[in-house]
């Protein structure tokens, strides 16, 4: 977890002893926690502008996106901060700021957060983290030799359901959990034109557009692509979230709602890597992910708790007490099941299950303590060494499992998984789904 800073020449000597090549922690100028950090915003429109947001008390001294449009509307509120397009070039100014919130689009996330790190810079960064497993991976063991803070955009995590929850698993009040079931109704992706409609989805699209459409005159549209080959631009892809059900952007809903409603049982069940992972659905298209799926996780027992079953159930999906209905008709939920009963969870409220049984419970004393705030947390530890609740290291792991689930989807079969090798070892084929080729002039490292 993050800690003091040291010297920048102290950090380095033992960063070079080490063999790290990561630079020093950047909040070195402030001297108490009412300074205030100097920010660089890489991803100004969107999500980008809500992270703003979120950060605005401190000196946002940076301003970046491929949309220059974007970046004068940010502007408007900060008039001081310089203004870029190529998040690459923000960092030639590494000296004038402390802090990166990162909110670019998913295929881009890793690239802006590694140079960041490189750069001994704390990092904010939108979810999911990065666009697959190996570049999660990179960036969770970068993170890990740096005593930067660091925190994922999963800002559900800070309300106090959530932390309830927890509480009521860890101390056992439904008894052992050996299964869990998560499902969400968004449906958004490859689907029929009905289906679309109905499911109320953004856009509708079912093959990678052929025609050729100039860009907006405010978009760098050769910026945008980043790391993936070149495409011809087309409003199918932006603006966003138009861009998240297509493979080489994004990874449809699994990664984006997943890494919100999957981190409630990662949380409460302290889940890490699965051993196995099967997932189904429609036949997967080569270019855009599904509306509907699902997928199933094996993880082993944790010290004193079992191993569990986790079903990620998505669009038309849902779980079997739910189509029974045995549970509450809740359009997303969590359901835990344990021994001794159930908990259904949602964002701001959860029910211990069946209620009559329940009726008389005692809760456990809180024990987690209140977020000071999901933003104000990461700031809070960029000034004084606090940890946080979502850091790289737990994103991390969240991220690489959220991802398994469509490479176990796209692979067609079942996968016997080694974490400690990244592999599925009955299946190479899925490495293809693990990592990806970037085109000329990216690299991650």
């Amino acid at each position: 977890m993050p800690r003091p800073s040291p010297s920048r020449r102290t950090f380095l000597k033992t960063s070079a002893a080490a063999g790290a090549a990561l630079a020093a922690p950047g909040f070195l100028r402030a001297r108490n926690a009412n300074e205030k950090l100097n920010i660089a915003i890489i991803g100004s429109g969107g999500r980008g502008a809500a992270n703003l947001n979120g950060v605005a008390g401190e000196n946002i001294v940076a301003l970046c996106d491929v949309s220059t449009a974007a970046v004068e509307k940010a502007a408007e509120k900060h008039k001081s901060a310089r203004k870029f397009t190529d998040f690459r070039k923000v960092f030639d100014h590494a000296k004038d700021f402390d802090a990166v919130v990162v909110s670019t689009c998913e295929h881009t996330h890793a690239f802006a957060t590694l140079l960041a790190l490189q750069h001994g810079k704390h990092v904010y960064c939108e979810k999911p983290l990065t666009h697959n497993i190996a570049e999660a991976r990179i960036i969770r063991e970068a993170a890990a030799k740096t005593k930067l803070a660091t925190q994922m955009g999963t800002q559900i995590h800070a309300e106090d359901n959530y932390r309830r929850v927890v509480e009521l698993i860890q101390t056992g009040a439904i008894g052992p959990v050996r299964e869990v079931h998560v499902w969400v109704s968004r449906a958004w992706g490859l689907q029929s034109a009905e289906d679309a409609k109905a499911n109320k989805d953004i856009v509708y699209v079912t093959e990678r557009p052929k025609d050729d459409v100039k860009p907006p005159a405010d978009l760098d549209w050769n910026l945008w692509l980043g790391p993936v080959a070149d495409r011809p631009f087309s409003p199918i892809y932006v603006p966003g979230p138009k861009w998240y059900r297509w493979w080489e952007f994004g990874n449809g809903t699994m990664s984006d709602l997943g890494s919100h409603w999957n981190d409630l049982p990662f949380w409460a069940l302290k889940l890490k890597a699965p051993t196995a992972v099967e997932a189904s659905g429609p036949k997967p298209h080569p270019e855009i992910a599904p509306a509907s799926m699902q997928a199933t996780y094996e993880f082993p027992a944790r010290g004193e708790m079992p191993a569990v079953k986790m079903t990620w159930h998505q669009g038309s999906y849902r779980p079997p007490q739910w189509t029974e209905k045995k549970i509450p008709q809740w359009g997303s939920g969590v359901l835990f099941v344990g021994d001794k009963g159930m908990l259904l969870s949602e964002y701001f409220k959860h029910v211990l299950l069946p209620e009559k049984q329940f009726a008389e419970f005692v809760r456990p004393k809180p024990f987690i303590e209140k977020s000071r705030g999901h933003y104000a947390e990461w700031v809070h530890a960029c000034k004084t060494g606090a940890p946080t609740t979502c850091n790289f290291e737990y994103a991390g792991w969240l991220t690489e499992s959220n991802h398994l689930g469509n490479v176990a989807f796209r692979a067609g079969k079942r996968l016997e998984w080694d974490a400690a090798k990244m592999k599925a070892t009955n299946c190479p084929e899925a490495d293809a789904f693990i990592h990806r080729e970037y085109r000329k002039g990216w690299k991650l490292a």
